[in-house]
């Protein structure tokens, strides 16, 4: 999660505590620590893939793993995340949703709303969101959203991965975006009150989303939309050939559903769902 980038090979200093502290964030998390059920490592591959694996193994809605350091933390479309300890955030969020899973389109959407008011909670304004899941800040990429999911009896367990850069990444190259960071902002929230607000935001959202889905979040995104009302290009990035330009025109937001709406110079308004997509500006 969070900034991409192609694969490089980092080295971190011996660390000898988490950085964060369970029962710290339980003291701010207040009556909503007991939702969560939260996990400090030091390293881990991913805590996407840890968390998938302790989803199948039963583990409980609202459990978090969060790491200081990630040894295969990747993005969409399998990008590397890079991030050094104590320079980003890096988090995963299990939560299941009874139902069909067709309920379940928008979610990256609806979490990227539920990042974007956690961030101005804690006094962080100015971040916006890319169609479908990054963060980004003054055309910088500030963070990213990558979500798994796995079926259940009558269920859908989402893990929600979320990587924050809190302070500049180390220099890489492959970013499809110049990297952002929460210091741009002003000062950098004490990392225990950031995942806090981060919590208990996700949690508010998420409940909103399971009872309406994304239409009753879908005007809120539309103000936090980067490029709403702005012309762009979307590219079909998959096979790993060269992109192919599927769209152009005027960025016309999301649908209920978490479409893109995409309005083309002949004045037609095209959907697309989230798949092997790159949008980028015109």
């Amino acid at each position: 999660m969070g900034a991409d980038s192609a694969p490089a090979n980092l080295t971190f200093p011996a660390m000898t505590a988490c950085l964060i502290d369970p029962v710290r964030l339980a003291t701010l998390l207040g009556p909503a620590r007991v939702r969560f059920d939260v996990d400090a490592l030091a390293e881990c591959d991913s805590t996407n893939s840890v968390l998938l694996a302790r989803a199948a193994g039963g583990a409980a809605s609202g459990s978090v793993v969060v790491a200081d350091r990630q040894a295969a933390g990747r993005g969409r479309r399998g990008r590397a995340w890079q991030s050094a300890p104590g320079d980003a955030l890096t988090f995963s969020l299990l939560w299941r949703f009874a139902g069909d899973p067709g309920r379940l389109a928008g979610l990256s959407l609806a979490v990227g709303v539920a990042v974007a008011r956690a961030l101005a909670a804690c006094g962080l304004r100015g971040a916006a969101l890319k169609w479908p899941n990054d963060l980004v800040l003054d055309g910088g990429k500030l963070g990213g959203i990558l979500i798994e999911l796995a079926a259940e009896r009558g269920a859908m367990a989402a893990v929600i991965g979320i990587g924050i850069n809190l302070l500049p990444p180390p220099p890489g190259v492959g970013y499809s975006l110049p990297p952002a960071a929460l210091a741009q902002m002003g000062t950098v929230p004490e990392r225990h009150q950031l995942l806090a607000a981060l919590l208990e935001s996700l949690a508010a959202t998420l409940d909103l989303f399971a009872v309406a889905g994304f239409a009753a979040l879908r005007d809120e995104w539309g103000q936090l939309n980067a490029w709403q009302g702005q012309q762009v290009r979307l590219f079909d990035s998959g096979a790993g050939g060269a992109p192919t330009l599927l769209a152009e025109g005027r960025c016309d937001g999301a649908d209920a559903d978490g479409a893109l709406l995409i309005t083309t110079a002949d004045g037609r308004c095209q959907r697309f769902l989230v798949g092997d997509l790159s949008l980028r500006a015109a």
